[in-house]
């Protein structure tokens, strides 16, 4: 009976297993022709294969702005062969062997893929990559990799070698507009393919991998590092010998040099490119003929750089530079900007240095500076938000020494050296009061201002410590003229975007930029604020604006480190929102032939006031709208009381409903060494 049982169990398992296998043999074939449905064709002749559209980059105004594409082909003969070793040794050694799929290496993969989660291990062949250029899909799949390779394998099976790697080293993506090795080799060498070097030929093998990371104009000791790989991959396939790899590593590159012919918005373009590789990756962006649709204004962008190059130039003379500083030489003056249109975080221009073809470092965005009294608005709407105040409360600017846990206490000191006593808020930020500022941000707490930054939309680091409130943390001008934007806008933040639509080469829409900000900020708080910074253009520390000529209604706010290494201004109209920064890239002080330090007010804000006023000339003049819940009272500057009970001079607050002006009292008029604020109001 056991015995039966055993059989008839081993005969059910036998059925199963034939089962399972007819089912999974069914499944496969299911799967197999819906793979091949539609499956490309291989075209005739291969050339054909690396004829496809340039991506177009157009501006805002639907004016073209850069064409990806367009290539000069060249037979192998054509073509120095120690660049066709490096390349196969570093792209696929054992391409002359297999017949389009290098087993071995898709193994390799695969166990790396298996067996080790955060790394991704490329199997691709020369083959295998040339057939990518016939798949039009920016999803990167099993399926469409299975189908990359049945045509690989058509390609292998009716074409020799010789054709194969002519078509691939034609197509190949090399950077700043280089597509083939004969278009790399002038761009790069300013010569033909025929006579690369070996150190140029391994330079140029390593550039496809990342052409944007190891661009030699920009990144040249990546890009001498990459050289490096592909020198020890030629050593190890046995192209050439140890010594060979080391005089080429040890040679010198002469690059060619660039013209000033860059795209117009060259800062601005580098951030497209970037964007776009890192959601859609470089084959894509360089083959697959995009049509991307930016935010940018070719007109403001050409005002932009000629108003900070205007402003350096200027600024080279007052400091006598390129003239060594301290017994080293600094170069000239750097500097950036950034414009932002408030109500939708578009980036209208975008200046990352005085002169693209001579550094491509993009200081609008990648450098991170310190702001220094840039960053009061924060703090300022931080005490009225969690304090209650308002532009009316009276502060009194004094000396005062502020305690740091496990530290020496802080003790922040007015940019003139001399307090003046009790002072409205209104003037305490129209004239950057130091001790004031921090007063606030001690009573708030630095984590306050830390959120009301963050809601604004800054994102670099900010350590919470009371000096944040004079900007010790470094940020970049697009954060800054973004966030700022936030004031203007009324309390609603929109991020800073640069691409609003994709389209692939058959005009569908990729992806699309659909407008939309959110409620960060009280409107009726923000708007005082904003009134406040109205002062510091037109009574303030930026009154060089007005004298300079920009006459719009505008608000804004004016920085400098105390070292002066950093000079700032940013500001803003109803609509647009622009950041200026000005220094060295080495941390040195601005100081003019007299020794005097350069403030924002003197280096950052003649360069806004002059971009602002050719930006918006024949616009008509847009108030800020005021909330529902604001009023408009005069008070005395000093006393925060009515002009009829204090007499002399007054300003005009912006207060919120329920606020009201400080209470007389003779505390009003303590002497500046007496301490506290003198806001009775409710």
């Amino acid at each position: 009976m056991f015995r039966v049982r055993s059989i008839l169990r081993l005969r059910a398992l036998f059925y199963a297993f034939l089962l399972a296998l007819g089912v999974g043999s069914t499944l496969l074939v299911f799967f197999f022709f819906i793979v091949i449905r539609d499956l490309p064709q291989v075209p005739e002749p291969l050339s054909r294969i690396i004829e496809t559209p340039p991506t177009e980059i157009y501006a805002a105004t639907g004016e073209r702005i850069l064409l990806i594409g367009g290539r000069e082909v060249v037979p192998l003969n054509r073509v120095s062969p120690l660049f066709l070793q490096a390349v196969l040794a570093t792209e696929d050694h054992r391409f002359w062997d297999h017949r389009g799929v290098d087993k071995l290496r898709t193994l390799k993969a695969f166990w790396v893929t298996l067996f080790s989660p955060n790394r991704i291990e490329g199997a691709s062949t020369v083959t295998q990559q040339l057939a990518k250029n016939l798949f039009f899909s920016f999803q990167r799949t099993y399926t469409r990799k299975f189908r990359e390779l049945l045509v690989a394998l058509q390609i292998e099976s009716r074409y020799t070698k010789r054709e194969i790697l002519e078509a691939y080293i034609n197509q190949i993506p090399f950077g700043v507009g280089a597509h083939g090795v004969e278009q790399a080799a002038q761009v790069f060498f300013g010569k033909p393919a025929l006579q690369l070097s070996l150190p140029e030929a391994a330079l140029l093998a390593g550039l496809p991998k990342s052409p944007t990371r190891y661009n030699p104009f920009r990144h040249f000791e990546r890009a001498k590092a990459r050289q490096g790989v592909v020198l020890a991959r030629m050593t190890t396939v046995g192209s050439i010998t140890a010594e060979e790899a080391e005089l080429a590593a040890k040679a010198p590159l002469r690059l060619r040099e660039r013209g000033g012919g860059e795209p117009a918005g060259g800062y601005f373009i580098d951030l497209v490119l970037k964007e776009l590789e890192d959601r859609f990756g470089s084959d894509v962006v360089h083959h697959a003929g995009l049509k991307v649709f930016t935010t940018l204004d070719p007109r403001l962008q050409a005002l932009a750089v000629e108003s900070v190059q205007k402003g350096l130039d200027q600024l080279d003379q007052l400091l006598g530079v390129p003239a060594p500083v301290g017994g080293r030489p600094v170069g000239r003056v750097q500097g950036a900007l950034a414009a932002v249109e408030a109500h939708s975080g578009a980036v209208r221009a975008l200046v990352g240095g005085r002169d693209y073809a001579e550094s491509e470092f993009n200081r609008a965005v990648q450098a991170s500076r310190q702001p220094g009294s840039g960053f009061k608005p924060f703090a300022y709407y931080a005490a009225l938000e969690k304090l209650g105040l308002s532009p009316a409360s009276v502060w009194v600017d004094r000396k005062i020494s502020i305690p740091i846990a496990g530290q020496a206490p802080w003790t922040p000191r007015n940019f003139s050296g001399e307090y003046e006593g009790p002072m409205v808020l209104k003037r305490a930020l129209a004239h950057s009061v130091n001790s004031i500022a921090a007063q606030l941000v001690e009573k708030t707490g630095p984590a306050a201002l830390v959120d009301v930054a963050r809601r604004c939309g800054i994102r670099s680091p900010l350590t919470p410590v009371p000096s944040l409130a004079l900007g010790t943390s470094g940020v970049s001008p697009l954060e800054m003229a973004g966030a700022f934007a936030t004031f203007a806008a009324g309390g609603i933040t929109h991020e800073p975007f640069y691409i609003r639509r994709v389209e692939d080469f058959q005009g569908r829409i990729l992806e699309e930029r659909l407008l939309s900000g959110r409620r960060s900020l009280d409107a009726a708080i923000a708007f005082q604020v904003v009134d406040m910074m109205r002062a510091v253009l037109d009574e303030g520390t930026a009154r060089v604006v007005r004298q300079m000529g920009f006459g719009l209604p505008a608000a804004g706010k004016t920085g400098t480190t105390d070292d002066f290494n950093d000079a700032w201004f940013t500001g803003f109209t109803p609509t647009l929102s622009v950041s200026v920064w000005v220094g060295f890239d080495r941390a040195f002080s601005l100081r003019d032939a007299q020794g005097r330090g350069v403030t924002g007010a003197r280096g950052a804000a003649p360069i806004w006031a002059d971009f602002m006023r050719k930006a918006t000339a024949g616009e008509p003049a847009r108030e800020f709208p005021v909330p529902g819940n604001i009023r408009f009272v005069a008070v005395h500057p000093v006393t925060g009381q009515s002009p009829a009970l204090s007499g002399g001079r007054s300003v005009e607050v912006a207060l919120r409903d329920g606020q009201q002006r400080p209470l007389p009292s003779a505390d009003d008029f303590r002497s500046p060494q007496q301490g506290g604020y003198t806001d009775r109001g409710p």
